[in-house]
């Protein structure tokens, strides 16, 4: 079995808000960069990118009531909802993953915002901590 793909750092840290137009302002006024917006309906939710510097935040905007990040809403109320990490290869990383007995969420990769492909690990993996897999082509 060949060894487990690194991670390659983190790529963003993902905020559940219940609407981008009445978060972002005060995210503007912190000092971030507004960067893209986008809708990513695989994940049903709108994501507003922002940059401190050279690091990424992602403001998650449920679409639908149907949206995962509408149940953590209603569970927990806005805040932190996960860590996303850049690996290379997000399918090779997956099936590493779950060789080595970590609960995936996903088995293949979804399509994420700006062309990324992702998946994500089950909170319990880490703790509690929902973590995201990023495969992403736009990564220096």
């Amino acid at each position: 079995m060949p060894p487990e793909p690194p991670i390659e750092g983190l790529h963003h840290i993902g905020i559940a808000v219940r609407s981008i137009a009445e978060a972002l302002p005060r995210w503007l006024s912190f000092g971030l960069v507004l960067k893209a917006l986008d809708d990513v309906p695989d994940e049903k939710v709108r994501v507003a990118v922002l940059m401190a510097g050279t690091t990424r935040i992602e403001l998650i905007e449920p679409m639908n009531p149907e949206s995962p990040v509408q149940a953590f809403l209603d569970k927990r109320g806005p805040g932190i909802h996960h860590l996303a990490f850049q690996v290379g290869n997000c399918q090779h990383k997956i099936d590493a993953m779950a060789a080595a007995g970590a609960p995936m969420l996903n088995k293949v990769p979804n399509h994420g915002a700006h062309d990324c492909k992702v998946a994500f690990v089950h909170p319990k993996h880490l703790g509690g901590v929902l973590a995201e897999l990023v495969e992403d082509p736009h990564h220096d």
